[in-house]
């Protein structure tokens, strides 16, 4: 007999309604289904907005790639997400909010989690008068060898 005591598990659905709510965020149905494509299995992801789309519609949700975008910016506004944006016009969308590098796979145009721990920045330049840091975001971008 299993004397240990059960574990407390949340599905996917209460994972991103909590998600949601820890941001105040009304839970819609169109956000609570791309919350669980984003958090519900606990794991955090990289994400485009065509590829929360494709995900969406291939899970039978019925949502336009407009919304997906104004929703991925809502809950970047409602910190649940940050923005990494490479190239200047390709937006990623991040689930892991720890101040942490990323590198950039050319060959494929995905984004990935770099070691923290790695990265060591001597100095950064100060502000202009009259501005703050609001963030630093590193990008290493990288490419596959030949062998």
């Amino acid at each position: 007999m299993n004397n240990s005591a059960p574990k407390l598990t949340q599905t996917p659905q209460q994972i991103s309604a909590d998600w949601l709510a820890c941001a105040g965020m009304r839970p819609t149905r169109q956000r609570l289904s791309l919350a669980e494509l984003l958090v519900g299995d606990g794991q955090d992801r990289h994400v485009t907005a065509e590829s929360l789309f494709e995900s969406a519609r291939a899970s039978g949700e019925k949502v336009s790639l407009a919304t997906v975008y104004n929703t991925l910016k809502a809950f970047c506004e409602a910190g649940l997400l940050r923005e990494i944006i490479v190239d200047g016009s390709k937006s990623y969308f991040d689930t892991n909010m720890s101040d942490h590098p990323h590198f950039f796979w050319e060959d494929d145009a995905r984004l990935t989690d770099a070691p923290k721990e790695q990265l060591v920045l001597a100095q950064i330049p100060d502000a202009p008068d009259g501005a703050e840091i609001a963030k630093v975001d590193v990008v290493i971008r990288l490419r596959k060898t030949a062998r």
